[in-house]
């Protein structure tokens, strides 16, 4: 079997240092990301006539797990965490493949200093530092199929919790507030694994620069903590 050597192209700068509590698909929470390229493809060149469109698709690896292997039957967190289908149904990271793909917005192409061009983007589902191997347009006459069925996802789709965000906590912190809308989305999607359901367990993940701690009673999630993040 003749293989292939794919490079990098790019890297995803977000909000997300760790897996825990990213989207688990594109575009459902406005969470905006930069797409930073490598040297070698930093060229304005390479990105004249993005600007025409407004979403792209991206071809990501899924960097963390590059040494879990792949399995033929994964439990897709939305079925609960117990019922098994095959990989290829779905978006699993344990593919024989690492490889992601994802929808975001193109909001912006910045020319910066130094770097070269930058792609705002929002939507993204994607952990800081994510290796890029591929972008392109998203074309709505030939990636648009009105007559798509969602298999298992029809179910699960319209799933979400009832967020508590208190206003007073996001003062306190200093959480910056225009961020404070796609927290919301994100936490609303319940970042918890499938398998946990502990009312009385905090759980704690990173996002913009703070730690969310939060609990979860049945359909409810109330966000406890807020604290900034000191990287040292």
């Amino acid at each position: 079997m003749k293989e292939y050597t794919i490079r990098r192209i790019a890297a995803i700068s977000s909000e997300f240092p760790s897996k825990f509590g990213i989207p688990r698909q594109s575009g459902l929470a406005d969470t905006k990301a930069e797409i930073i390229f490598e040297p070698e493809y930093a060229s304005p060149e390479a990105v004249r006539g993005l600007e025409k469109f407004n979403y792209l698709w991206l071809i990501w690896q899924f960097s963390e797990n590059t040494d879990s292997g792949w399995h033929a039957t994964v439990r897709p967190p939305r079925l609960g965490g117990n019922t098994r289908v095959g990989v290829f149904a779905t978006r699993s990271p344990f593919r024989p493949n690492a490889l992601g793909l994802s929808s975001v917005k193109l909001e912006s192409i910045e020319e910066r200093e130094g770097i070269g061009p930058v792609l705002h983007v929002s939507g993204a589902d994607l952990m800081d530092g994510t290796p890029i191997y591929d972008i392109k347009p998203y074309i709505p006459y030939a990636d648009i199929h009105e007559d798509a069925l969602e298999g298992f996802t029809g179910g699960t789709k319209d799933y979400r919790l009832k967020v508590i965000l208190g206003e007073k906590l996001l003062a306190d912190s200093g959480f910056p507030l225009e961020k404070s809308g796609s927290l919301r989305q994100v936490l609303a999607q319940d970042p918890r694994p499938s398998y946990q359901a502990d009312p009385e367990r905090r759980y704690g993940m990173e996002y913009a620069g703070y730690e969310i701690g939060f609990k979860v009673r049945e359909d409810i999630l109330e966000v406890t903590d807020i604290t900034k993040v000191n990287k040292s």
